[in-house]
């Protein structure tokens, strides 16, 4: 019996991996969609979308099915269960960051979003979340308390390209107007949550690993929802 629940409790935590790996790669052709305005591309991302969302729903209903089958009465058990069900939660909002970024490509097809002084930015964060949602996704794999920890640096630094778009649209020589201003300060955001998010899955981890909540890596009670 202990054997089969394990044996469950495993194959959670490969779903939520899989689930990382998903998020990236949608956030990774959502930003290539909206870079090189390509409309079939940001279609795919906005389709492909309902995968990720029938992946959490069939996570969530698999720890439902087992918090009611088998009562887990040991406390690293039920935490593994509610924070995985948490965990889903924050994995699929950064899936639904990459459909923002698609739409917004949609959107203003075929004139392209980003402005050129600001590509290099959107790369950049786009790095920078692929990194984060890979560690992400290592962290849920290793239960590294350690690695969970170290998201923190790269979540800084993508905090550091988010105010670097204000900067650039602040600057009395933005020529673009008002649009193109609140297009890329939403995109920038979408990229922003994204990292948060990420670093909430990390911080849960650390809970699941702990039994506490670690000091230095913010509450997810303290994030807005995207």
């Amino acid at each position: 019996m202990r054997e089969a629940f394990t044996g469950e409790l495993t194959a959670i935590g490969d779903s939520l991996i899989e689930m990382t790996h998903l998020v990236g790669f949608a956030m990774a052709r959502a930003t290539t969609a909206l870079l090189e305005a390509d409309l079939a591309l940001a279609e795919s991302v906005i389709e492909h979308d309902r995968n990720i969302d029938k992946l959490r729903d069939q996570i969530d209903e698999r720890i439902i099915d087992l918090l009611v089958r088998q009562q887990p009465v040991v406390a690293t058990d039920l935490r593994l269960l509610v924070t995985s069900l948490r965990m889903s939660d924050d994995l699929e909002r950064m899936g639904d960051l990459a459909l923002h970024v698609a739409k917004a490509a949609r959107l203003r097809h075929p004139r392209p979003v980003v402005p050129t002084e600001l590509i290099s930015t959107i790369l950049e964060m786009n790095y920078l979340a692929q990194m984060i949602v890979t560690r992400a996704g290592e962290v849920i794999a290793t239960r590294s308390v350690a690695s969970a920890m170290e998201l923190e640096t790269v979540d800084d630094d993508m905090d550091r390209m988010h105010r670097r778009v204000f900067s650039v649209i602040l600057d009395p020589s933005w020529s673009h107007g008002a649009e193109a201003a609140v297009d890329v300060t939403l995109l920038s955001r979408y990229y922003e949550r994204f990292a948060d998010h990420a670093v909430s899955v990390a911080r849960r981890v650390v809970y699941l690993v702990t039994g506490a909540w670690p000091e230095h890596l913010p509450s997810p009670h303290d994030q807005l929802a995207p």
